[in-house]
């Protein structure tokens, strides 16, 4: 019997009343295994109804209290990585150790939280005329929403609510509908960790919900993470509707090779970074830019490494790759592939017809690797979010510099030498919000923020570390003036000798 996950609204699960429902497959079978409820424009105003009655004491609890929740939710977390981690291979389909990983991520940011306390603090400035004093203070928003993709439904989520509610907030998660169940664990967790009732809520659903949400009144703040014309869609939308908003997009992600690199240290990086995670992942390198004479070497050491990569179901322990998210988003990334040749590129590995023996109905695709790739072409243009490697050639530094600056996308990008001058030049000259050297994917550790440049990110705010924080709170100034109490009047008595 096919289960069915259904909302999280005032700490428990609440039934689906819409009568809309999704399907959850495995990705390793094609199965349907799972329907999850989508939610009415009825039942996202329930949802926000209920967060904010419990803003109103959430809001005003003591740090203490917010902390104390925190940390136990962490434990309980930590407990609890393979139960999630497995939730996320049924579901989603990467290998568990990838899934382990994105858990550990998200635990990251979970710690900041738990240390809240001193990003929380105000400012002070006294006597800044005659006893006055003026101090500086930051208070949580009230209801804040955050959208989350498929790719990573425990980490993206986890980068988000822990913030928030560490911040007095109460936070309404909207997580993608392919693989809804991690979410459910992770609200169970914090509920048993003595989140009050309402100040985490999961509503599933399709545009109805995600509508619902940029719409109403009653949410300050949105936090999403997913394609750029989403992201473009959710920015605008929130912010016409009066709302902050921290939207990050898609990405086409640049590995900068110069000739006096590390050849075997630069393809371990550039396969490990693109095929991790089947490439779904908005910090996958999905471009490789070779400068100089070393182009031809540097393809066949990739080619080398990409062929010995083990594909299978994510529960398999010798799998290292697996299958796509849906059946319909791997016919699409075939596609780039089986077109790449007509678009003028060499196609020196085609996974785009791969299966797996007793797993034939799955969402299967092998690694792809493109070489001589034009910036003309469908396969490096569009962001195609899966194990597609494309390898274009420049003569100089200078050359590659201006092809990566010349994309549309500035998420994250990457430079491969031996030469301090050419990585600090790089660091400081290409247009991306998070930069590695001799490290392929630079996702910032917890208490750095998160985000890329261009049509990578919409909003003001980087996600998670400092950002993450200015993001779920808004400044107040106070200004004070207090009389001496020795200019009290006549017949008062505070015990100060008179200033007379």
């Amino acid at each position: 019997m096919t289960k069915t996950v259904h909302h999280w609204i005032g700490g428990k699960t609440v039934e689906g009343t819409s009568g809309n429902f999704g399907p959850v497959t495995d990705p390793a079978t094609g199965e349907v295994t799972t329907q999850v409820a989508f939610a009415s424009a009825e039942e996202v105003d329930q949802a926000v109804a209920i967060a904010k009655a419990a803003y109103a004491t959430w809001g005003t609890s003591s740090l203490a209290q917010r902390t104390t929740v925190l940390f136990k939710f962490r434990a309980l977390l930590d407990a609890n990585r393979d139960a999630i981690a497995e939730l996320i291979t049924a579901e989603h389909g990467k290998v568990h150790s990838d899934a382990l990983g994105e858990v550990a991520r998200g635990l990251e940011i979970v710690d900041l939280a738990c240390g809240i306390t001193t990003q929380l603090k105000g400012e002070l400035s006294t006597q800044v005329s005659s006893r006055v004093d003026v101090a500086s203070i930051r208070q949580p928003l009230g209801v804040v929403a955050g959208i989350t993709p498929f790719n990573f439904p425990a980490m993206v989520p986890m980068w988000m609510f822990p913030l928030a509610i560490a911040c007095g907030n109460t936070f309404i998660l909207k997580p993608s509908e392919k693989d809804p169940s991690a979410s459910m664990k992770i609200a169970e967790l914090l509920a048993e960790a003595g989140l009050p009732e309402g100040v985490f809520t999961v509503l599933h659903g399709d545009k109805v919900a995600v509508d619902g949400l940029l719409a109403h009144p009653d949410v300050a703040a949105v936090s999403f993470v997913g394609s750029t014309p989403i992201a473009r869609h959710i920015h605008t939308t929130a912010s016409a509707n009066g709302k902050r908003v921290q939207a990050l997009g898609g990405a086409k992600n640049h590995m900068l090779v110069l000739p006096d690199a590390d050849l075997d240290a630069a393809a371990d990086a550039a396969v490990s970074a693109a095929y991790g995670s089947a490439g779904e992942r908005c910090m996958a390198i999905s471009a490789v830019v070779a400068v100089g004479a070393i182009g031809d070497e540097l393809v066949e050491k990739i080619r080398e490494r990409a062929e010995k990569i083990k594909i299978g179901p994510g529960n398999d322990p010798a799998s290292e790759m697996g299958p796509l998210i849906t059946a319909a988003h791997r016919d699409k990334v075939a596609s780039y592939v089986k077109g790449a040749a007509a678009q003028g590129s060499t196609v020196v590995l085609d996974g785009s017809d791969y299966t797996v023996d007793g797993f034939e109905n799955g969402h299967w695709i092998g690694l792809s690797l493109l070489d001589h790739v034009p910036t003309t072409a469908d396969a490096y243009r569009d962001e195609i979010f899966g194990p597609v490697l494309c390898v274009l050639r420049a003569e100089t530094y200078e050359e590659g510099l201006a092809l990566i600056n010349a994309s549309p996308f500035g998420n994250g990008t990457a430079i491969f030498t031996r030469d301090g001058g050419a990585a600090r030049r790089f660091q400081l000259e290409v247009e991306a919000g998070m930069v590695g050297v001799n490290v392929p994917i630079p996702v910032p550790v917890g208490y750095h923020s998160f985000g890329g440049w261009k049509d990578s990110l919409f909003g003001d705010h980087h996600i998670y570390g400092n950002d993450g924080t200015h993001f779920y709170t808004r400044g107040k100034v106070v200004t004070t003036r207090w009389p001496d109490p020795a200019d009290g009047p006549s017949g008062v008595d505070l015990g100060f000798p008179t200033s007379r």
